[in-house]
């Protein structure tokens, strides 16, 4: 009878001969580590098919709006495993972090100091920021690609309450290399549990929590894309966040301004909050 260890070799030997050298490294590791698991644990047939059923249930959940295997890579700890190796640098950016399973391609495109939330997402935040090089210098025309949830913990892909586009917008920097506009503060959510996913994460006894937080995708000519985010460093979970996704360097202060609210997001409304960051661009 052939043992395991034999047929994990054959297995191997058949992908020797890969074309393309980066796609051979992949594959025989990935078979060698996927072999090698199924083996220590002693996989069983019906695990084999509880694991398949799952797999699949991910795919059926995915789509255009919402992409399950995202968040199951996210939640297993794999996104931020993959951006930790390859973003790994000491040359002084601002730190990356997941792109979340939410992130929409040509969000609306916003001027500076526009409103892109409603009253009801939550408390108004004036966000303000900068995108520089690693030297200090301004980048001008940069795009700074911003999205969030509301209040209710739903962004709105999610929530068929909110219009698209909603506490969404792309902005261009300034000659100062800055960009601003109005949004309410960010407040902790779970991650749908409506899913394979979320069924997967109460099974392990873990919280879907994130700590909350406003995304960002920067980019500029001639600089490497930033995806990452800003975390309220007054919320809860920023020590367990269920996507693993909190970096120090990412965590700010938020504080409370006494001034006037734009009345598109809140009308008589005399004090608001104010969150900051500049984003380093390598």
């Amino acid at each position: 009878m052939i043992s395991p260890e034999e047929l994990t070799a054959n297995v191997l030997a058949s992908h020797e001969e890969v074309p393309d050298p980066r796609l051979r490294v992949i594959i025989r590791s990935l078979i060698t580590h996927l072999h090698a698991f199924a083996t220590e644990v002693v996989l069983t047939q019906d695990e084999w098919a509880a694991g398949i059923a799952f797999l699949t249930a991910v795919g059926h959940m995915t789509d255009d709006r919402r992409n399950e295997f995202i968040l199951l890579s996210d939640t297993l700890g794999l996104s931020m495993l993959v951006d930790l190796v390859d973003h790994y640098s000491d040359a002084g950016e601002t730190e990356s972090t997941v792109l979340g399973p939410f992130w929409v391609a040509d969000a609306p495109w916003r001027e500076n100091g526009a409103v892109i939330a409603r009253p009801e997402d939550g408390d108004p935040l004036h966000l303000t920021g900068r995108v520089l090089t690693t030297g200090g210098e301004p980048i001008a025309e940069a795009i700074v690609d911003v999205w969030q949830a509301s209040a209710k913990g739903l962004y709105d892909v999610q929530d068929p309450e909110q219009t698209p586009g909603n506490l969404r917008g792309r902005f261009r920097t300034g000659a100062d290399g800055g960009f601003d506009c109005w949004t309410v503060r960010p407040v902790p959510y779970p991650v749908p549990t409506d899913g394979p996913v979320g069924k997967m994460v109460a099974a392990l006894g873990r919280h879907p929590w994130r700590a909350a937080h406003i995304h960002f995708r920067v980019s500029a000519d001639g600089y490497q894309a930033l995806t990452t985010h800003l975390f309220d460093a007054e919320s809860e979970y920023l020590d367990s966040d269920v996507v693993f996704g909190v970096k120090e360097m990412l965590i700010r202060s938020i504080r409370r301004v006494e001034g006037v609210v734009p009345e598109e997001l809140a009308s008589k409304r005399f004090e608001y909050f104010e969150m900051s960051g500049d984003f380093i661009l390598a």
